[in-house]
């Protein structure tokens, strides 16, 4: 009962929240006054903010401003210890740099490091942080550009991403963050720039304690839908995410801006109601998986579950079975990668959920601006699937779905499969599998999961592998990097091909977007296109040893 109770309070929030929040970021993203921080920014970095941009010209944007954030990132990390606030930490070995700073551009923020052993606070703050708040924005001004090619007519551009990027930031993720970082500071979460203080344990031990700026860096990465924990065992280590409140707190805020980006949708085309449609995909998704991920692990095969009523092992004692499944349905659901439990410790069915969530795209809710703009790509494909059915042109928002339309779109949907696949085969093929710890098929499980992490941009681990070697390092980085720019350059493509676009009026052939039907729909090609792309992988891995 205290289960259901968490997650229904838990969704209440967010119905509540979803039309102030998402009227909000519209206005913000609508909106034509600049303020006079605002105008400072386009003057240092030299923009133009009553320009629009083709889609070429946003895609080179986000491109270049990317490329400049991994190399500043990266020599940052390789000179922290000649820094401010290194706190006596090393430079970070190239290797891990690399991935680090493709991780955190990439809002992917997955850590082949542990961070109070690696990171000093300068590094944390002005590298990691910074980072959370931009690649956040990214994604959220990419949402926006392709919205913005669905309600225009015939026009060339679509928006500017200079004044996105900024306006996100300063107007929208900075302000809620700062907040969210008070609150939790309120509930223990630890904010300070100390080195650490040296206690002695119950056992008699020594031990070394690492403070740091952690709510502020906790605020951002749970917002952002980034992951990024300052400490090793990120939401589960008491500092960052100390009581059951806290717990409920760090998923709603993981939830808070994509389940509320699709009422900015539906403001922008002018129809509610379409907006209403994909957040009602969301949430179906979204509970289907919680539920499943709940059951798995509360009526978990094997002797010791049977016994004792559940899966315990890896859990915290202070979440318990149902707080931590439904934390790790949340963090992957989105492309947050954050943890409180161990996933690797999870029941084959159960662990199986996660990887499942991933290769769902990660559009339920997805991350911040990824989500969206992911459901947006696949309502595409169910009007085009729907439009075979009955023989005429499919249309959705009066925007034709032709040919060009379709290409981009299916390959928008292959390029994560091909980088998870390719990848784990490479890993098997070069040997490097051998890392995991386990072999057989929670050893693919292992290996299938980082690649899955990684290509989506999720950056949760499955853990039960090393993955700070060189090739792991550079073979994770490639993935997390093509997985995040191949899909976004393709989205803006199909945006700026909307946009050209004159709407054609709605006929009595026209497929309602806006039905319970069509949600139906959307729904089921999601699963569809998961079940026929992922099948074999996941009968070789999570349920070969569920069925055993």
């Amino acid at each position: 009962m205290a289960g259901w109770i968490f997650v229904l309070t838990l969704v209440a929030a967010l119905v509540a929240v979803h039309r102030p929040v998402g009227d909000h970021m519209y206005r913000v993203v609508t909106g034509t006054r600049h303020s006079a921080a605002e105008r400072g920014i386009y003057r240092a970095v030299g923009v133009d903010a009553a320009a629009g941009q083709s889609w070429g010209v946003y895609a080179r944007s986000v491109l270049a401003f990317s490329a400049v954030s991994v190399l500043f990132l990266h020599l940052l990390l390789r000179v922290q210890d000649k820094l401010w606030l290194a706190l006596g930490m090393s430079p970070v070995e190239s290797h891990i740099a690399w991935n680090t700073a493709v991780s955190f551009v990439t809002n992917t923020n997955w850590q082949a490091y542990s961070g109070e052993s690696t990171m000093g606070h300068l590094a944390q703050m002005a590298g990691l942080a910074v980072q959370n708040f931009v690649s956040a924005a990214v994604g959220i001004a990419v949402a926006v550009a392709l919205i913005r090619g669905f309600a225009a007519r015939r026009a060339s551009t679509l928006g500017n991403f200079w004044v996105d990027l900024t306006r996100i930031v300063l107007r929208i993720l900075l302000p809620v963050a700062a907040l969210a970082a008070l609150v939790l500071m309120i509930g223990g979460v630890v904010q300070n720039l100390s080195g650490g203080t040296d206690v002695t344990t119950l056992t008699g031990g020594a031990q070394h304690i690492t403070g740091g700026p952690v709510a502020s860096q906790e605020a951002i990465k749970l917002l952002g839908t980034n992951g990024g924990g300052f400490y090793n065992a990120n939401s589960a280590h008491p500092f960052e995410n100390p009581t059951t409140w806290t717990n409920w707190f760090q998923m709603f805020l993981i939830l808070l801006i994509p389940f509320s980006l699709p009422r900015v949708f539906g403001r922008m085309v002018g129809q509610n109601r379409q907006g209403y449609a994909i957040v009602a995909v969301m949430a179906i998704l979204a509970l289907g998986s919680v539920a499943f991920t709940v059951a798995f692990e509360t009526h978990g095969a094997g002797t010791v579950p049977q016994a004792v009523g559940a899966a315990m092992e890896g859990k915290e004692t202070r979440y318990g079975v149902t707080n931590s499944a439904v934390f790790a349905a949340v963090t992957t659901l989105t492309s947050t990668g954050a943890v409180n439990s161990f996933h690797d410790s999870y029941t084959a069915l159960g662990g199986m959920m996660p990887l499942v969530n991933m290769m769902l795209g990660e559009v339920a809710p997805g991350g911040a601006g990824s989500g969206l703009y992911g459901l947006l790509i696949l309502a595409v494909i169910t009007v085009f699937v729907a439009g075979l059915m009955v023989g005429r042109t499919p249309e959705y928002l009066g925007k034709k779905i032709g040919a060009r339309e379709m290409k981009l779109a299916s390959l928008y949907f292959l390029v994560t499969p091909i980088l998870v696949l390719a990848g784990t085969a490479a890993a098997f093929a070069t040997g490097n599998n051998a890392t995991a710890l386990n072999s057989g098929p929670h050893g693919l499980s292992e290996v299938l999961y980082a690649f899955t992490s990684a290509a989506n941009n999720n950056g949760s681990a499955f853990a039960g592998i090393t993955v700070n070697t060189p090739w792991w390092d550079i073979a994770l980085g490639l993935a997390m990097l093509l997985g995040r720019f191949l899909p976004l350059i393709l989205v803006l493509a199909l945006a700026g091909s909307l946009a050209r676009q004159q709407p054609v009026p709605a006929s009595e052939g026209t497929l309602p977007t806006h039905q319970p039907l069509f949600v139906g729909m959307v729904a089921g090609v999601t699963v569809v296109l998961v079940a026929l792309t992922f099948l074999p992988a996941l009968a070789l891995g999570p349920l070969a040893e569920g069925l055993s």
